[in-house]
This record gives structure tokens, sequence and C-alpha cells, in this order.
């Protein structure tokens, strides 16, 4: 009997005992699995993990340098910004987590989950921003709920400000997070990818100076990433700041100068350069229109890149060191200096204008149809004519010619501190042949005479070569950070690049030309006038191309596009000049019109200023205003330019 019932045990129990062996044993088969994977597969990633998720190391950016302008006033600073960012290791309930972050923050949830993405493996472990440079409301609203959203994070970090929005966005520049080309350029060793960088202007010259030096955090964090403890911590040392040349003031009429005069009116194209003749200190640049770099401080979005970049307008380009355009009668002042020198003219000298000039069976005319009659190389240029600068240039010759203008620093660099500075282009014979295979021709001669043909040059040249004339000879070479100078030392001594061929008295009668161009009855820059003060200047109208078809319509019904370029380049007081400026209205027209009164505002307000800091010097009072004055944002009220009549000066012919 009991060897039926252990029989009938084994035919029931059998199968039964090898099912559960064989479950037991798949059941240790998944656990030996796993742990082999933990151990040997995922083993050094887990590893090191583990070790981050015990003591994480923070990186402390350090705030970049602040930039002021000569009177010590803030141009650029660095903030601190506030970051909303996701762990997505710690997300819980992602969807409810984004519903709840979108209405906190007034944004579309799926927007906010599609920054996140589909983080996979170590990745999980990194956190995500969400959104940069939260407004203080926002901030105040997300950390109220915080404990309610697991993995959301708050974070602070330093952000550039540019305190006048595109008053200096040209020659500040931008940052920008490093590029990949740019960390294998020996300059950047030590820099890492996610480092923030000077990309242009100003910021990308001095990055050395602004950068500063970053400090570090460690903390020992939960097995959650949260932080529970505080074990070390190094402070980031901020950049050191930079003060510049430039006076903020000055800047600030430059850019009311290209302002419309309607609300309805787009801006002024060109741009503005003002320097100080004895040290070649840039007290204002200018190029309109232009940008918010604050667009950039935090990375600009695609949006606003592809508008900058599409813009017909160019608002990205440095028009006063890179624009190249023809001077127009600008020019003439140089061209006067090198007749004089060269003895092809003098003082008392006269040429007869009956209104055009015939060369090679050619006519070219002048501005003045009707003529000028016999005029000196003073009556040429405060009247302007054609006529007297085309025999001037016959007689030079090309080569002489592009010697002198050369010799006052055009058609090359100015050698200012900035990037993507042009050279401009001064023509010769040589050039032409080298250029083009073919000879120079002497009717070609007749259009450079008076700024046109191949001419070009930047407004930065064409303020450095005027400075040369005002101070009697001494090319500067454009200086845009204050020197660092010794203690007891108060003003560096004045750099000059070289001296220009040409002899004193000669020079002393451009400039008395000049001056007659805005003091004298008649000519054509007496919109440059400022009361009280000697001003020398020369208007131009610079022809941007044929214009045949335009002839005999009005100004206003030419396409804006086909029309002239107005100059006027100045400076005050004729003797002994403080100032140079010279200013570019594109497509404005003419020169005494368009650009004589742009120049006056930032005369006027340099002279204004002038008056207030020897008004408190005489009182007894410290002058100028302390650094730490605050800047209220307004601008004073500045004299009015002198009502006078418009400018005369008509397009030139070009051949």
């Amino acid at each position: 009997m009991n060897d039926r019932l252990a029989a009938a045990g084994e035919g029931v129990g059998g199968p039964r005992l090898w099912l559960a062996a064989a479950a037991i044993g798949a059941v240790f088969g998944v656990f030996a699995l796993r742990l082999f994977q933990l151990q040997i597969v995922e083993g050094a990633l887990l590893s090191e993990q583990s070790e981050r998720n015990s003591i994480r190391t923070l990186r402390l950016e350090a705030p970049r340098g602040d930039i002021l302008d000569r009177e010590g006033r803030v141009l650029a600073t660095t903030r601190p910004a506030f970051s909303l960012e996701v762990l997505p290791s710690e997300l819980r309930r992602p969807e409810r987590t984004f519903r709840a972050l979108g209405q906190l923050l007034d944004e579309d949830p799926e927007r906010l989950e599609a920054r996140l993405g589909h983080p996979r493996g170590r990745a999980r472990f990194q956190p995500v921003r969400l959104a940069s440079d939260l407004p203080f409301e926002e901030l105040a609203r997300v950390e109220t709920h915080r404990y309610a959203l697991p993995g959301v994070l708050t974070d602070v970090s330093p952000r550039r400000e540019y305190l006048d929005g595109d008053l200096f966005a040209h020659v500040l520049g931008t940052i920008g997070e490093i590029r990949a080309e740019q960390l294998e350029k020996p300059e950047y060793e030590g820099y890492s990818s996610g480092d923030v960088i000077g990309q242009s202007g100003l910021e990308a010259v001095l990055e050395t100076r602004l950068r500063g030096e970053d400090g570090g955090r460690n903390v020992v964090v939960d097995v959650a990433g949260r932080e529970v403890d505080l074990l070390d911590e190094v402070e980031p040392v901020a950049g050191s700041p930079v003060r510049l040349t430039l006076d903020l003031d000055l800047q600030r009429a430059a850019v009311e100068g290209f302002a419309p005069e309607r609300p309805e009116d787009p801006e002024k194209l060109g741009a503005l350069v003002a320097l100080d003749p004895r040290t070649g200190d840039v007290l204002a640049l200018v190029s309109r229109p232009s940008f918010d770099p604050n667009a950039f401080a935090g990375g600009v979005d695609t949006a606003t890149w592809r508008g900058l970049m599409h813009d017909e307008r160019k608002p990205l380009q440095d028009r006063a060191i890179a624009g190249q355009y023809p001077p127009g009668s600008t020019y003439k002042a140089i061209v006067a200096a090198a007749a004089l020198e060269e003895g092809v003219t003098s003082k008392v000298s006269r040429v007869f204008c009956p209104g055009s000039f015939w060369f090679g069976g050619r006519r070219y005319g002048c501005w003045r149809k009707e003529g000028h009659g016999s005029v000196d190389v003073h009556a040429a240029l405060v009247r302007s004519c054609d006529v007297y600068f085309y025999e001037m240039g016959t007689r030079l010759g090309i080569d002489r010619l592009a010697f002198y203008a050369k010799a006052f620093g055009l058609g090359h660099p100015t050698g200012i501190a900035l990037p993507e500075e042009k050279g401009g282009l001064v023509p010769s014979s040589e050039w032409k042949k080298r250029r083009f295979g073919v000879p120079w021709y002497p009717g070609e001669t007749v259009s450079a005479a008076i700024g046109q043909g191949y001419n070009l040059l930047t407004p930065l040249q064409l303020a450095v070569a005027y400075a040369a004339i005002a101070n009697g000879g001494h090319l500067v070479k454009p200086r845009l950070v204050m020197p660092d100078l010794p203690p007891g030392v108060t003003e560096e001594p004045a750099s000059f690049v070289s001296e220009v061929p040409v002899k004193p008295e000669n020079l002393a009668i451009v400039r008395s030309g000049l001056m007659g161009v805005v003091e004298e009855p008649g000519g054509t820059g007496a919109r440059g006038r400022v009361p009280g003060v000697q001003v020398a200047g020369k208007t131009g109208t610079a022809q941007v191309a044929g214009l045949q078809h335009f002839e005999g319509l009005d100004e206003s019904k030419i396409p804006i596009k086909f029309r002239d370029h107005a100059w006027f380049v100045a400076f005050a007081p004729v003797e002994n000049a403080e100032i140079v400026v010279a200013v570019l209205a594109e497509h404005g027209g003419h020169g005494g019109s368009a650009a004589a009164p742009i120049a006056q505002k930032v005369m006027a307000r340099y002279f204004e200023k002038k008056a207030e800091r020897e008004g408190l010097l005489q009182a007894g009072t410290q002058a100028p205003v302390p650094a730490a004055a605050a800047d209220e944002g307004t601008v004073p009220a500045r004299p009015e330019a002198r009502t006078a009549h418009l400018e005369s000066e008509a397009a030139h012919a070009r051949p």
C-alpha cells in the first residue's frame, strides 16, 4: 500500500516540482543577468553616476568687467539673471509638471516640454534649461510652488547688460557661446565648450581683460540630486573694468542727429566719427541703423538673427569703419594741399570757371551751371568749384595725387582697435594696371580730383585726414581705450603715426578755405556753424551711380537707393582744434543740408560741455562731473543750429 501511494505521489507531484524548480531557476537567471549588466556592462557608468550623485562640482561663472565711457559712466555691465531648469531623472509626473510651469510662466506647456526633448542615459542626470533671464515676478511664482514640482530647479548666473541699448552696439560688440572652431585656436587655450566670450567689437578685442576667472563649488547631493551640504567654494573673480575714450553725451547727440524729422519717417542711414585731433581719442563712433546687443547676451534667437541678416538696411554693418564710399567734394581739401605743396598752384593763382571743363574732347560740368568765374584756392574751397579742382587734378596727375591722399591716411586701415575695418581705395596708375591689366587714362584723373571715380574711403579715414589738416600735419592713430597711466601722470603724450608731407603754411591756406566754407557768406557748410566758435569744414555730395535718367526730377521722386551720399567733415576751433567730426548721411542728398546739421549737434554739445566744465572750475568746483554721478538718461538742451541757407551743391558728373 505504501508503495502504491509513493508511486501515485510520484506521478502527480513530480511535474509540479520540476516546474517550480524551473521557475525559480529562471528568476535567479534574470537576477544573474541583471547583476552581470550592472556590474560588468554598466559598472563604470553607474559608479561614476554614484559618485556624481554624492559630490557635485558646480562652476561659478565670473562676471565680465564693466565698460565705461571717458567720464566713468557705465556702458556695459553684468547683472544676475535667473533661469529655469529641469532635471529629467527627477521628474515624477512630467505632464502635470509642464502644465503647471506653463501656467506659472504664461507659456505653452507643449513648447516647454519640447525644449526638454527626450534625454537618455547620462543626459537624464544633466539639467536642461527651459527659460533664461526670468522676470522677478515669474521667478517668485516658480519658487513659491517648487515644493510641488520635483525636478524643477532655478539657477542664477551673470548676464551681460548694455545700458543704452543700441547706442554703442557696433563699437562694444556682442558676446556669445564659444564656437567649435574657436576652441581650436591658440588664443582660446583654457576655454571649454559652453564658455561665453566676446564675439565682435571691443567685447572680442578686450576679451582677456574683460573675461575674469571662474570659480567653483563642491556640494553634497542626495540620491534625488538635491543639495544637502556645501563642502567648499572658490569665489569667481570679476573681469577688469575698461574705460573708453568715448563720450556718452556726444554719442547721444550724434544718434539724435540721425533720428527722423517726423515720426512716420524712417531713421536716417549713415555714420559719424568724432575725434580729438590732438590725441586721436575717438569721442563718438556711430553707425545707423543699429541693433540691440542685449539680444545676443543670452543667445540670440533664430527669428531675431534672421531679421537682422535679411534687413536690407544692413544694421549689423559698422558703416563708420567698414562702409566704403566715394568722398565727393570732401576730397578737395586733399587735392588743394597736394597742389599747393607741389607748386602747381599758389595762394594767389586763379582759374576761370565758366561752368564746364573740357578735356580729351569731353565736357565735365561744374555743379553751378553758370560757373564761378575767376577763383583762387580759397574761393574754390568755399564755393566747392569743380572746374578749379578738375584743373588741379590734371596738373598733378593721378600718381602724385595718390601719394598725398595716402599720406593723409586714405586708402589703408587706420589701425583702430576694432575688427572688420576696411582699407578703402586710392587709385593710381600702378593699381589700375595690376587690377584690370589696362593703363590709366588722363581723363579718369578729372573725376578722381573731385572724389569720384574709383575713390573709396571710410568715415573714420576721412576724420583722420581732416585731423591732420587741423593739427598742423600730424597723422594720428584713432584710440578707443584710455591708457593706464602711472601714478602722478595725468595725460599721455600724443602718439602720431607720421607727418603729412605738406608745409605748415600750405595747410594754413587749406584751413582758411575750410573755415570760409562754414563761416563766410556763400559757403556750402553754413549749417555747421556753432555760436561762439569758429568752425572749418567741407561739404560733399558723392554720386552713387549714373543718374542721367533722373535728371530734372525732384529729389523726392528719386528712389532712395539711387540718391547721392551726403558728407560733411568739420573741425573746431579753427586754431588749436579740439574736435573733428566726419558725417556720412547715406543716400541723404546734399552735404550742407543732410550731413552738416548732424555734425553741428555733436560740436555744439562738445563746446556746451566745455563751457560747463570751465564754469565749474571758475566757481571752484571740481570738474568734470564725478564718474559716480548718476546718469538720468536725459539729454540736456542744446543750442539750435544757426538758421542758414541750404547748400546749393549739386551732384557731380561722373565719366
